[in-house]
């Protein structure tokens, strides 16, 4: 919902950065929560908002990246990358997004009393697209090596960008850290190797 940041900026998104959606799907999101908002201040009616950054983990849909990447190898079939893989992104493992929602609903009761509330989860953990690729493609090398020896990075292909694709994503996190005790818990190399895990012994079971 907040748009698009540029590589070097030092800047991240918080609760108070402008809505600046760059394509139809992220306005339906920022438009979405402007009516909460409108019915939290014209009503009075007790609202919560949360903004998470890029969410990893098992069960995730193929289409995603990180599943599109491990499931690519698994089949191999050609790793697809939108334009030249250097979009930015800030990636949580979907534990510690759920961890952060929990807390947020049980929040200490004077906190509970706004009648609207906001807050971003992030994962403090900003990755070029491309990287994230990388690492997996390497970790695959070591947990189901090619008889051939060769790298899984050779099925990566570049196909054209997707239309409004944000540059980079980086969310401040620093209000559900200090009013809550909330902070990312899973580390993203141990959670990529996790998942790889998952997914292999998935797929041997099928």
């Amino acid at each position: 919902v907040y748009g698009s940041l540029g590589i070097d900026s030092q800047y991240s998104f918080n609760e108070n950065s402008n809505y600046a959606p760059n394509s139809p799907y992220s306005a339906t999101k920022a438009s979405g929560e402007c009516l909460v908002r409108a019915f939290s201040k014209t009503y009075g009616l007790y609202t919560l908002i949360t903004n998470c950054s890029n969410n990893y983990g098992t069960r995730q849909h193929q289409e995603k990246l990180i599943p599109h990447v491990i499931n690519s190898i698994i089949q191999k079939q050609p790793i697809k990358i939108h334009g030249n893989g250097l979009n930015i992104r800030d990636w949580i493992h979907v534990y510690d997004h759920c961890n952060a929602l929990e807390i947020i609903l049980n929040r200490d009761s004077s906190s509970a009393k706004m009648a609207y509330n906001k807050y971003n989860i992030g994962g403090e953990n900003e990755k070029r697209n491309i990287d994230v690729v990388y690492k997996i493609c390497d970790l695959m090398d070591l947990a189901a090596p090619n008889k051939n020896g060769v790298s899984h990075r050779s099925l990566i292909t570049f196909q054209n960008d997707r239309p409004g694709n944000d540059l980079r994503y980086s969310v401040d996190c620093n209000k559900i850290k200090k009013e809550l005790g909330w902070r990312p818990e899973v580390h993203f190399d141990q959670g990529i190797k996790d998942l790889i895990s998952y997914s292999l012994s998935k797929d041997k079971a099928q």
